[in-house]
Formats: structure tokens, C-alpha cells, sequence
């Protein structure tokens, strides 16, 4: 249990940009470290975590913990996603104002955006692969993330709509 709250404490204290930029993090220590998880098991419990309300990458870590250890190890592996982001929060409140004026924050913070949709973007084309998704299903999520992203689609309904699909899909299939 010890192992689980340092690792997911690591985690959440080296990643910037939030919880889809933990993916990389993750998977080097859940699935290429560890092994606690395989690769088709982080990919399903990314969509999962997706799906639910709440933080992602608290859900991720949750159930990742759950699968450890159940409840307790639901508990550690959230408690230490969430301390560092805590703690670097509360430090920032008490400080930002003072800093706030000075260029080179200002510049630090441009030149993190970009790292950012890279630690994303990584990721992504790796759940990919293992998602099986291939030129003649590349439709699907470039149609998902075209709706959400010019139309204005919620992605509550994407999901959903996705489920059903997929359920009507492996329904078919039998």
C-alpha cells in the first residue's frame, strides 16, 4: 500500500497540465514499472475513468487502486493523486500575487503550454494502437472530437452515444 501512495503521490507531483498529461506517468509505472496493469487494462480503465463524473486522473488512480487492494487501496492511491495538487495549490494561493507581475512567470507558462499538448498528444496515439483503431475506423473519433469541437456536442452524449453503438455493434456481431 506503501508502494501505491508513492508511486501515485510521484505521479501527481511531476505532472503538469492535469490528469490526461498523467497518462504518460501512468503508464510507465502502472503498466511498464510495476506491471500492476496491462496495456489493454489502462486503456479500458482510461475510458472508464472518462466516463464518470469527477477528476480523471483521480478516477484512474482509483481504480487502479481498487484493483490492487480494493477500497483501501482506492483510498491511498487517491489520497496521494490528489496531495501534491493540493499542497501546490495552496502554495501557489499563498504566493501568486506576489510573482504574478514578474515576465519570466509569465514566460515560464508559455513555454509550459506546449509541453503540455505533447505529455496529451503521446499518449493518445498509444491508446490508439491498442484500441485497435485503424484507418477504416479512424472515422469514429474524428467525428467525436469534430462534434464536441465545432459543434458544441456535449461529450456526455458522445459517450453515450458511443456505448450504445458499441453495444449494438457487439450485438450484431453474435
Amino acid at each position: 500500500m506503501l508502494e501505491l501512495f508513492i508511486t501515485f503521490f510521484k505521479i501527481g507531483c511531476f505532472t503538469i497540465g492535469g490528469g490526461y498529461a498523467m497518462i504518460p506517468l501512468i503508464e510507465e509505472q502502472v503498466v511498464t514499472r510495476k506491471q500492476w496493469v496491462s496495456q489493454e487494462e489502462l486503456t479500458d480503465l482510461i475510458a472508464v475513468a472518462q466516463s464518470c463524473p469527477g477528476i480523471f486522473a483521480v478516477n484512474l488512480s482509483i481504480f487502479i487502486g481498487y484493483k490492487m487492494y480494493r477500497t483501501p487501496g482506492a483510498l491511498v492511491c487517491t489520497l496521494g493523486t490528489a496531495l501534491p495538487s493540493f499542497i501546490i495549490i495552496l502554495l501557489i494561493a499563498l504566493f501568486f500575487q506576489r510573482f504574478r507581475e514578474y515576465a519570466i512567470v509569465n514566460s515560464i507558462f508559455r513555454g509550459i503550454r506546449p509541453a503540455v499538448v505533447a505529455l496529451i498528444a503521446a499518449p493518445v496515439f498509444r491508446m490508439a494502437q491498442t484500441a485497435q483503431i485503424t484507418l477504416s475506423t479512424l472515422w469514429i473519433p474524428a467525428v467525436c472530437a469534430l462534434a464536441i469541437w465545432l459543434l458544441g456536442v456535449s461529450p456526455v452524449y458522445v459517450i453515450l452515444l458511443a456505448g450504445i453503438g458499441g453495444y449494438t455493434y457487439g450485438q450484431l456481431l453474435k
